[in-house]
């Protein structure tokens, strides 16, 4: 017990009593103050340690702790010198604080609560600001994470943040308390004429804080372009990041629905699966097997593929992407169900390794698809891989289940030029996979670029990195300083940012116009995300040039963190309570605080909840409404303790859907009979005599398909083009005939243009 950390000797509680989360969410940025409450009820001074997630992107800008009627804010220096300040104090008898980022993942802090007396209470405040990631559905996601999962640290590697062994999560001895408010100039429904919007929530009281807290916010005009210009502060130096307005810009690119709806029918496309031992909890495996299974039937022909499986060692199916063909499409499909959680650990970094050893096929642009539930130490090295081998692929990732690092899974996409997702409690893998192959099959955008046009006197310097993907859609940010004569402008000076691209060989540009007068009201958050997103820019430079005798860089991060007060991996929060008290006395004990672990099989698995606002913003939410007034209905989904998930009978959308051949079409037999709920007999009584076999069979499954689960559409449409397509190429006679027929044999109304013929 004394690893973990949960009991002293006596067998007496942790320290930490409550985590008190407020969150104000002000359009798609998040500002989260966290306040944790502290106690000690043993008889001796004690050193509390608290490992904790927070979100890889997150800007960690004030950091304070309340002794009684102290309060001291913590100040931000390099890291070594806050240690050793930290050491000093403690071994001085003073009270200290120590908030310090993880070496290996961004998304891992640790807190050390220093020399606290018998019997006294101190209070954390912990703040942060963070960009609210967009969804598949165009909800904006926030997620307080709960959970941290025991990162697998690679053989031979170690890291100087350890993370505690993890306990029940009945035993977790602290409580949540959690409010949020959102606040936007624009409506949060597409059926609303409310102009803006201002709403409360919390949680009830006395809530265990053992599973993630998850919002998602929709609003109308989600993909309108934004932009936020925000003043310098005033006690800074013009000239400097903080000293200088800062604009925020949010891009949704829209690209011609003519380039969207043609689907490549090329490219190379490597699925690297997670088969370590957590990947059995919550059967996330079988999730992945049969999202496999509709991704294998998606492809197009004529493209090469492959399937990678890793634990503490890793698997390939073919030695070499082969092309996708029906024989080869049945020997991977063959593999993938047998397929278990069994690989032992999370060794990622050598299977990408061997990914990025084989040589491209010419004329197919590989896209890598990463499925994992993200619990690994050595994040920042993989992500440094996937941005070394950038220029030859596109990267893909989805993190799984309660705790998948935020980090990992958002640093391989955006080092990779692609797109991350998340799926977590009741969601389901496979709309968000899809989605991520439509992506995928897009033309690449290429020749990215990006002008600024502002007025005289006032030039810009872009902080973030080059934008080298865009999808349609989805959000794309670019933060920048403004220096000169910004404020001395008129109130009616603009600027314009022009993003020029080449897509599908044609190029084309998006330009936004913006007010150049200061936002009121927004503090200092946009300068804040600015310059987290500097910082990461500069670590990951630091991390490449690693080896080589340039300080520069690191220097450079530390300078940009202290100016701004935002957190780095080279510099720590610091708070010592100099005042004057006397010194602590008697030794000091050390005691780590559990985070909550995901259980096993017979554990109460995940809270979800869902800030709805109207109907039609998520066809996955409950809705509440009345009349024409805002209503707030949060949904708590609770899945009880039950045993081990028992064998169930395959999904018929994925009874139909595994019986699809490699070419697009069905084949007229027994098991597509049964799949349907037919029998033989009554299929083959209404053929028409004319009309082949398998293009019956193929209209059959797609009335099937528009009839039955068209609320799944997001999740085999690729798959019916690719039926459509080679229908198509059939040259089939008769085919308003076959409809009308399969709709009585289906007992459907689905019409010929409808299924896309």
């Amino acid at each position: 017990m004394n690893c973990c950390g949960l009991l002293t000797a006596q067998k007496e509680p942790v320290p930490l009593k409550s985590v008190e989360v407020e969150l104000e969410v002000r359009d798609h940025v998040a500002t989260v103050v966290s306040t944790l409450n502290y106690e000690n009820k043993e008889d001796k001074p004690l050193e509390a340690v608290f490992v904790f997630p927070l979100p890889g992107d997150a800007a960690v800008c004030h950091f304070s702790a309340t002794i009684g009627q102290t309060q001291i804010v913590a100040e931000v220096k390099e890291k070594q010198e806050a240690r050793e300040e930290y050491d000093d104090a403690l071994s001085s008898g003073q009270q200290a604080f120590l908030l310090e980022e993880s070496e290996q993942s961004p998304d891992i802090f640790s807190l050390s609560v220093g020399s606290l007396p018998p019997g006294e209470s101190a209070s954390i405040r912990l703040e942060y600001v963070t960009e609210l990631a967009v969804q598949a559905d165009d909800g904006l996601r926030f997620c307080l994470p709960a959970v941290l999962n025991p990162r697998y640290q690679p053989q031979g590697t170690e890291t100087a943040l350890q993370v505690p062994v993890h306990v029940k999560t009945s035993l977790v001895p602290y409580s949540l308390s959690f409010s949020a408010r959102v606040s936007s100039p624009r409506p949060v429904s597409k059926s609303a004429n409310v102009v803006f919007c201002d709403l409360q929530v919390k949680l009830a009281a006395g809530h265990k804080f053992d599973r993630d807290v998850e919002l998602l916010i929709y609003y109308k005009d989600a993909h309108q372009p934004t932009a936020v210009v925000e003043a310098g502060q005033a006690s800074a130096k013009p000239g400097t990041l903080m000293g200088d307005p800062v604009v925020m810009m949010s891009l949704y690119p829209e690209f011609p629905q003519a380039v969207m709806s043609s689907v490549a029918s090329c490219g190379e496309f490597v699925f690297l699966l997670d088969r370590s031992g957590s990947m059995g909890q919550e059967n996330r495996i079988g999730s992945a097997r049969n999202t496999l299974l509709l991704l294998l039937k998606s492809l197009p022909m004529g493209c090469y593929f492959n399937i990678y499986s890793f634990g503490s060692s890793y698997q390939h199916i073919f030695p070499k992407s082969v092309e996708y063909s029906q024989k080869t499409m049945e020997e991977a499909l063959k593999t993938v169900e047998e397929m278990g959680a069994d690989l032992g650990g999370t060794e990622i970094l050598n299977p990408l390794e061997h990914i990025y050893s084989q040589p491209c096929i010419p004329n197919q642009p590989r896209q890598l698809f990463v499925f994992t539930d993200g619990e690994v130490g050595n994040t920042k090295e993989v992500i440094s891989l996937v941005k070394k081998n950038s220029g030859s692929h596109r990267c893909f990732s989805f993190g799984i289940g309660e705790g998948a690092s935020s980090a990992l899974i958002n640093g391989l996409a955006k080092e990779g030029g692609g797109h991350a997702q998340f799926i977590t409690g009741t969601d389901r893998m496979q709309p968000k996979v899809m989605q991520s192959l439509r992506f995928a099959l897009q033309p690449a955008v290429v020749d990215i670029s990006v002008t600024w046009d502002l007025p005289k006197g006032v030039s810009v310097t872009v902080l973030s990195p080059p934008i080298t993907a865009l999808f349609q859609g989805q959000r794309s940010l670019i933060y920048a300083q403004l220096t000169g004569e910004v404020g001395a402008s008129s109130k009616a000076a603009e600027g314009c940012v022009t993003v020029k691209y080449s897509l599908a060989g044609h190029p084309s540009q998006n330009q936004l116009h913006f007010s150049l007068k200061p936002a009121e009201d927004t503090g200092l958050t946009v300068h804040r995300l600015a310059a987290r997103t500097l910082i990461c820019s500069l670590e990951m430079e630091e991390k490449e040039r690693r080896g080589e005798q340039d300080e520069g860089v690191k220097k450079k991060v530390v300078e940009v963190s202290v100016q701004s007060g935002v957190s780095s991996v080279f510099t720590a929060f610091i708070a010592v309570n100099k005042g004057d008290g006397e010194a602590v006395q008697g030794p000091l004990v050390r005691r780590n605080v559990p985070t909550s672990s995901e259980l096993s099989q017979t554990s109460l698995s995940h809270a979800f909840y869902i800030l709805t606002f109207a109907p039609g913003t998520n066809s996955r939410s409950k809705r509440a409404l009345v009349g024409s007034d805002w209503r707030i209905n949060l949904t708590y989904m609770f899945l009880m303790a039950g045993t081990a998930p028992k064998q169930t009978p395959r999904d018929p959308l994925l009874q139909l859907v595994s019986l699809q051949k490699a070419s697009g079409c069905w084949v007229l037999d027994p098991a597509l009979a049964a799949s349907l709920g037919k029998t033989s007999e009554e299929v083959e009584n209404l053929k028409l005599a004319s009309v082949n076999q398998e293009v019956w069979a193929t209209i059959l499954a797609l009335i099937w398909l528009h009839g039955f689960k068209v609320d799944a559409q997001d999740e085999w449409q690729l798959l019916a083009m690719k039926a459509v397509s080679w229908l198509r190429a059939q040259n089939a006679t008769c085919v308003t005939e076959c409809v009308e027929a399969g709709n009585a044999l289906l007992g459907c109304n689905v019409q010929k243009d409808v299924l896309g013929l």
